[in-house]
């Protein structure tokens, strides 16, 4: 069975990445066609040509006024997916048809659903509304992960070994000593892990993005949506500081970092991370070095992880892991997950 649920929106790409030309990229297993029409929209559909498979993304397939030609045999699709044109006749075949995928852009992001199109409700898609505020300046990027996307679930629900791999960076001991409160809303399908720290020392990461020096007030709160959306509000104060009674909260910097956590195939995955600040918005410095920092930071998750994917592929069948209470978050995700990805029996 697969461990990738269906039925379900996830991230394709950046809206950045798609434009007036052909674009191809796989998502849970299945190689979809991106291109951005005249009218500004962007369009999905397989990337097979029905003929003999050839990847329409792949040179010299073309786009021709809104129109794929397969650079093999020259089949040629409209937005919709559907063939208008073969060689050598004039009767299309009624078959002759690409699978075309419900898809939204918003946030930054271009959605796109993978299942029974039936089942695509838009609203169901959550929100990251940061990385499209004026109010907010994003930095951003996209890594390949050589590993299942649960353990990138895993990982970003445990901050804990930022302490030990991110070290330098954003790991600073009290991550690690700090108790975590965890909260599941099954309605809502979201899970909750926050993390307070009212005294802790100030990582580099932050010391060298806001100015602050010495100790700080240090708040994570996780908020994820399975499959897709990982969501960590990163609260930055003097120590003593708290948000004012009416929310306002003038002394601290406010970090929203955002990952798609977006299945390749089964065994690898799709890393797009964002970090979002509401100060220093328009200092190119700060910019550069959160992204650098940042980008660093997860090619460290990603070299953890790629390892653990082999360890995994080699390990006996029953091997069993130890949890404790910093996994309360992870585990819940991995339940829901689970819940996602069975089958469904009418």
């Amino acid at each position: 069975m697969s461990a990738i649920p269906r039925d379900q929106w996830y991230v394709a790409a950046y809206g950045s990445e798609i434009g007036a030309e052909l674009f191809g990229r796989t998502i849970c297993g299945e190689p979809i066609l991106f291109w951005r029409t005249r009218d500004g929209s962007v369009t999905a559909m397989a990337d097979r040509c029905v003929h003999r498979r050839f990847p329409l993304s792949q040179a010299p397939s073309r786009l021709v006024d809104d129109q794929v030609i397969c650079g093999y045999h020259g089949f040629t699709y409209g937005v919709d997916g559907k063939c208008v044109a073969v060689p050598g006749q004039t009767r299309v075949p009624r078959t002759a048809r690409l699978t075309h995928y419900p898809l939204v852009e918003q946030d930054s992001f271009v959605w796109v659903f993978i299942g029974d199109p039936a089942k695509a409700d838009a609203a169901a898609i959550p929100r990251a509304p940061w990385l499209a505020s004026p109010d907010y300046t994003t930095v951003r990027g996209l890594e390949p992960l050589k590993a299942r996307y649960s353990l990138l679930v895993d990982n970003l629900l445990d901050l804990s070994h930022e302490t030990y791999l991110h070290g330098g960076y954003i790991g600073t001991p009290e991550v690690a000593e700090t108790p975590i409160t965890t909260e599941v809303d099954e309605e809502a399908g979201v899970v909750y892990v926050s993390r307070h720290m009212a005294d802790a020392a100030c990582p580099p990461f932050y010391a060298k993005s806001t100015g602050l020096e010495g100790r700080i007030t240090r708040w994570q709160d996780i908020e994820y949506t399975p499959p897709c959306l990982y969501k960590l509000h990163s609260r930055i104060a003097p120590v003593g500081s708290v948000p004012n009674p009416d929310g306002s909260d003038p002394d601290a910097f406010h970090v929203e970092v955002v990952y798609a956590i977006t299945p390749e195939t089964e065994h690898s995955t799709h890393d797009f991370w964002a970090v979002a600040r509401d100060f220093a918005l328009d200092d190119e410095g700060v910019s550069a070095f959160l992204a650098e920092n940042n980008r660093t930071v997860v090619l460290q998750d990603v070299e953890a992880l790629d390892v653990l994917e082999r360890v995994i592929a080699t390990e006996p069948e029953g091997y069993q892991e130890l949890s404790i209470n910093i996994d309360t978050g992870g585990l819940a995700a991995r339940r829901m997950l689970q819940r996602m990805a069975a089958p469904v029996i009418s």
